[in-house]
């Protein structure tokens, strides 16, 4: 057999993109070369404004650009947040949230939960947020999490009871295992019972004008019963999607997915005839965005991440946080794809928001970058406060 040879790989400023096009021939086996050479005096001499440069980023474009355009579903304002412990977060600070992420170009942000406050405290202010929350920019998208009849109940209601211009929302979202083992434990049911209580939401929420995005959580690995067969994601899918999803997003909760892994469920959806070009990665192994990277080649088009990588899952012991918008905006636009985000922006919001939650980011991006700008920052007030004494 033949095997056409790739460019090797050089580091620098364009490896991500190199890596992204090598990705497209996963069977070839890719050689990076690391350069040898040092750097030169003058290059060593660049101040700390320069060097920063090469780490902002900047996408404006917010339509697809030849393929290139990459969705990002912010996931931080609910699902970064269901799990933190006390104390409450402030709904005043829910709210600033919303609207500091869509200052920075996000344009489909998950806002809450209609589930029960005594389960998940933490979105027990879902009701009095989406009244608050700033007008939908055109195109964008406030997805609410409704796992049941109940809760998609409790939305319309509020709905009624506030009659706001263009409504509360726009989007409903709803949750299915693909395995029973975290199906039993996350959802206290069997994968088929779920399922067979999800028509019903699907009819109220066409009745009411609200899109139905589903996520398939555990398609990787379950946490009690091991590797989760493609099959079984596959049917589930299936299902959702003849139920009468827009899309379905398809959840690595336990973060063990890894380029090959992916690429082999890639494969099974779409010889089952099922378009794959959404996924959530949890970070717990350090292989989300080399993931996000491999599967751009294979038509990924949508990713959901969590600014400042929050997030984890209760039921899935060791899980860390959703993999951070930072650390994903950054890779995509070095790779050379669009997202329509302001990097500087995200990093300064994730920035705001650890402060104010008192907790670290694990956005690697977010800290580098953060420390360079906070450093420049007070180099710059020092300086004026210096030359005010000179006066």
């Amino acid at each position: 057999m033949l095997i056409r040879p790739l460019a090797p790989l050089r580091a620098g400023p364009s490896f991500l993109r190199q890596y992204s096009a090598a990705m497209a021939h996963p069977a070839t086996p890719a050689v990076v070369h690391w350069p040898t050479r040092r750097a030169s005096t003058g290059s060593r001499r660049r101040t700390m404004r320069e060097r920063d440069r090469e780490l902002h980023t900047h996408s404006t474009r917010r339509v697809d650009d030849g393929g290139r355009f990459i969705r990002i579903v912010e996931v931080s304002a609910r699902d970064g947040m269901q799990n933190l412990p006390p104390p409450l977060v402030p709904t005043d600070v829910k709210v600033e949230l919303v609207g500091r992420l869509l200052d920075c170009g996000l344009k489909h942000v998950e806002v809450g939960s209609f589930v029960r406050g005594d389960r998940v405290p933490q979105m027990a202010d879902t009701p009095a947020l989406l009244p608050r929350l700033p007008p939908r920019p055109e195109g964008a998208t406030f997805p609410v999490l409704v796992p049941n009849p109940r809760g998609l109940e409790n939305l319309l209601a509020l709905e009624a009871s506030e009659a706001r211009a263009g409504g509360l929302t726009n989007e409903i979202a709803v949750f299915v295992s693909a395995t029973e083992a975290f199906s039993r434990a996350n959802n206290g049911a069997s994968v088929s019972t779920v399922l067979a209580h999800l028509p019903p939401v699907f009819a109220k929420a066409r009745a009411g004008a609200y899109r139905v995005r589903a996520y398939v959580s555990c398609v990787m690995t379950d946490p009690y019963s091991g590797l989760t067969e493609p099959r079984a994601v596959v049917d589930v899918v299936g299902r959702l999607l003849d139920m009468g999803a827009y899309e379905v997003s398809l959840g690595d909760t336990t973060g063990e997915g890894s380029p090959a892994s992916w690429a082999r469920l890639w494969t099974a959806l779409r010889a089952a005839g099922i378009g794959a070009d959404k996924i959530a990665c949890h970070d717990t192994f350090s292989l989300a965005v080399p993931s996000i990277l491999s599967l751009l080649p294979l038509g990924l088009r949508t990713v959901d991440a969590s600014l400042a990588g929050l997030g984890g899952c209760p039921y899935s012991p060791g899980a860390t946080g959703n993999v951070a918008t930072e650390d994903v905006v950054y890779a995509l636009h070095c790779a050379g794809y669009e997202t329509g985000v302001d990097l500087d922006r995200l990093v300064r919001t994730g920035a705001w928001l650890c402060g104010t939650l008192g907790v670290r980011s694990e956005s690697r991006v977010g800290r580098a970058m953060w420390a360079r700008m906070d450093k420049r920052e007070k180099e710059t007030v020092e300086a004026a406060a210096g030359r005010e004494g000179e006066k």
